[in-house]
């Protein structure tokens, strides 16, 4: 039986204020409230509001023939709860159907594995900690930041106990082969491997209202047929993408949420199944696939940089692990908070200077004029953040002269 494992990506970061030079020490907050509020109404009255309702419809109506999966950072389930708690209660109806898979990831939706191990796995405890108290559900697949995948990334992923991770299937790993295929980690055998069909996942999610392109307009019967022409002996095929491609990335008028809602029932009628990733560990596998190199789902190129592609992104990662030692001595929360949401990867997404192919998908949501602003206001931020720190420990310092390590583990 050929399956769909139907994967969505729920993120927002914390956009950081407008941070002059001369904001440098004067206490001053890091994230601008009005527009993070403003921001996360706006996708959730077009996206994830209604998206829930017509996949609570959806399960309704196909019973447990038809299950999704999503990823939710902990930055946007921060979000949900501090300006809209009725999404939160949304997202636990649709876990209360049994329909849904939620995954693990880095809390702030960070780069963290590409830098520091023991972060990383704080923030990936942190999240599935999160994710269980709200929804129930102890995280069995994994998903990292971007589909960010690489052997050594595989080998912690696994070591902390999960099965699968999710990644992208890009031309350069796979070669000749097939993404419609279940993989296994060439350093972890034990690892299972769904690699993202990126062509079919990015015909709904960046070409669905296109209509300079050859295909348009995208049917659910014309996408049906494309999925039925995949050989039989091909398994399953992973449809990946952003949850706000629906009514947000396109827009209501586009008729997405009609192909939303026709897709399962024309899917299940050609004899597919829908499955999770957790339940597509279970499947035979292909064979190792070995990733050396970072292998990601953004821009052309699969890669790293759209985040760390140029020296000024590269210099601003830098400065942030920098400032990890004086962040574990500390013992303030609000701080550990900030350096939180300032590992999120979209503040070094918005310093891309890749505008050519891919220029409009780095214009999206950003909030900077260019990347170097945001290179500028970012690095500014660092600066007082750094100073806080540095408060912060010389006080605990000579209160409690004795301790030496007042916070190995980040609180969230």
């Amino acid at each position: 039986m050929r399956n769909i494992c139907l994967y969505f990506q729920v993120h927002q970061p914390f956009r950081l204020r407008n941070f002059p030079f001369f904001d440098i020490g004067e206490n001053g907050d890091y994230f601008d409230e009005a527009a993070n509020r403003a921001l996360l109404r706006k996708v959730a009255q077009k996206c994830y509001l209604p998206a829930n309702k017509l996949l609570l419809d959806l399960f309704r109506k196909h019973g447990k023939d038809f299950r999704v999966s999503f990823s939710i950072s902990g930055t946007i389930l921060d979000q949900f709860e501090r300006y809209m708690p009725e999404v939160t209660e949304s997202f636990q109806k649709l876990a209360d159907t049994g329909n849904v898979e939620f995954l693990s990831e880095t809390y702030a939706h960070s780069l963290a594995a590409m830098k520091n191990k023991d972060e990383f796995i704080r923030q990936v405890n942190a999240h599935a900690e999160k994710i269980e108290s709200l929804f129930g559900q102890r995280p069995l697949a994994f998903r990292n930041t971007e589909l960010v995948y690489a052997d050594f990334i595989g080998e912690t992923v696994h070591d902390m106990g999960y099965k699968v991770m999710l990644t992208e299937g890009a031309d350069w790993v796979l070669g000749w082969r097939s993404p419609n295929y279940l993989y296994r980690s060439h350093v972890r055998p034990d690892l299972k491997l769904l690699l993202k069909n990126y062509r079919l996942s990015d015909d709904i999610a960046f070409r669905f209202s296109d209509r300079n392109w050859m295909e348009w307009p995208l049917t659910s019967d014309k996408f049906v047929h494309w999925l039925n022409a995949i050989l039989e002996e091909e398994e399953i095929v992973n449809l990946f993408m952003d949850y706000e491609t629906f009514g947000e990335h396109q827009w209501t008028d586009t008729g997405i949420f009609d192909f939303l809602e026709e897709l399962p029932g024309k899917v299940l009628k050609k004899g597919f199944g829908f499955i999770t990733p957790s339940e597509a560990a279970f499947l035979p596998d292909e064979g190792p696939l070995s990733i050396p190199y970072p292998v990601s789902w953004a821009d052309e190129e699969r890669d790293l940089t759209a985040w760390l592609g140029n020296d000024m992104q590269q210099d601003a990662f830098d400065t942030l692990y920098e400032l990890e030692d004086k962040v574990v001595r500390c013992q303030d929360v609000r701080l550990k908070r900030d350096w939180l949401y300032l590992q999120t990867s979209d503040h070094f997404y918005y310093m891309c200077t890749k505008h050519f192919s891919d220029g409009e998908v780095h214009k999206y949501f950003n909030p900077y004029e260019s990347p170097f602003d945001a290179f500028i206001n970012y690095m500014n931020v660092l600066a007082d953040f750094s100073l806080k720190m540095d408060t912060v420990n010389e006080i605990q310092q000579a209160l409690y002269p004795s301790e030496r390590n007042y916070g190995s583990k980040l609180s969230v």
